[in-house]
């Protein structure tokens, strides 16, 4: 079974759109969480995002194509 593979982003971010595109052109699938929507989670990633997260495993910016696919050969998906 695989994993989720989360993007914590917010609007209006430019570094979370760049993560997005990247993602996309990976031809990842991925659910993009707006951490405005939770107090909580912009607690947790207000200043850290684009975050991905997978398996509660975390991928904090900068990263690029290279380092993604590093990040998921290395979660337990």
């Amino acid at each position: 079974m695989v994993n989720e593979i989360k993007l914590m982003h917010t609007e209006d971010c430019h570094l979370c759109e760049q993560a997005s595109e990247m993602m996309n052109d990976l031809g990842l699938e991925f659910k993009a969480i707006d951490i405005a929507s939770s107090a909580e989670l912009i607690e947790a990633y207000g200043l850290r995002i684009p975050v991905i997260r997978v398996s509660g495993q975390e991928l904090g910016w900068p990263f690029d194509p290279s380092d993604i696919h590093a990040f998921l050969s290395q979660v337990d998906t």
